[in-house]
This record gives C-alpha cells, structure tokens and sequence, in this order.
C-alpha cells in the first residue's frame, strides 16, 4: 500500500467514525433529553452514581469536560436535588460532589431504559463485531492519545 492511499484510508477511518459517534450519541443525547437532563448533568451524575463521592475537581477530567463548567452542572444537580456538595474534612480547598437518595432513585429509575437506547444505537453489530470493535478501538484511542504527548 502506497502512502497516499494509506492517507486517503485514515482520512476515510477519521469520517467514518466521527458520523457513527455522531449518530450514537444523538441515540443518548435523545434517551437523556427525555427525562429533563442535558448530557453533562447525566454524565456527572452518573459518574457520582457508580463511583461515588468525587473531588469537584477530579469529575471535569473523568467525564471530558472542562472544571469550570463542572461549578456549573453540580449547581444545576443541586438545585434539581440530585447532588450536595461535602467539604474534604482534611483539605478545606477541596469539596466533594455526592449523589442524594433523590439522585439515586432517579437514576435507579431511568438507567435501564438509558441502556436500552444504547443498545437501540449501537444494534447494528452483533454481539462479536461489537467485542471486535471494542478491542480495535481501544487500539486506536491509546496509539491516538500516546501520540499527542
């Protein structure tokens, strides 16, 4: 294979997967528009729903998303009654977002259909091809991020 056919393929792979996340993630972002969230207040509350408590500045790096819209969304999840803020008992500069018992019920609530929407989106693959890909995309993703450094 020449070198500019190798271009031709990246470029084609760089496309390819940016519309089926595209289209995968408008599956999610549909299913969680449903149910009165926008994305990021899913994402940090299902973050908060899985691995517990956090430190307000460590979810922003876990979810992909910038620290001071994170200030943001937990505010939002607070007034919605999802989340509190705890202070760290050994570090006053650092607080903690913790889901609530509302939190949790509501998630408790619509994470079974949320995963039936991404099953929905992604049921173009068998169960193998998915494994398949999964692995291929691992790949990807580590050789991507060792070669931005």
């Amino acid at each position: 294979m020449n070198a500019e056919n190798n271009r031709d393929e990246s470029l084609h792979l760089f496309i390819v997967l940016s519309r089926a996340c595209e289209w995968v993630t408008a599956h999610a972002h549909r299913d969680i528009r449903r149910h009165g969230m926008n994305p990021t207040e899913y994402a940090v509350l299902e973050l908060l729903y899985h691995k517990g408590s956090q430190p307000l500045q460590q979810i922003g790096g876990k979810i992909l998303m910038t620290s001071g819209n994170i200030t943001y969304v937990v505010d939002k999840l607070e007034q919605k009654g999802f989340v509190v803020r705890k202070p760290c008992p050994e570090d006053r500069r650092v607080s903690f977002a913790e889901i609530t018992e509302k939190g949790r019920a509501f998630l408790d609530e619509v994470f079974p259909q949320h995963r039936e929407a991404i099953e929905a989106a992604v049921a173009g693959l068998n169960a193998e091809e998915k494994r398949e890909a999964i692995v291929l995309l691992k790949k990807l993703g580590i050789a991507a991020q060792e070669s931005f450094k």
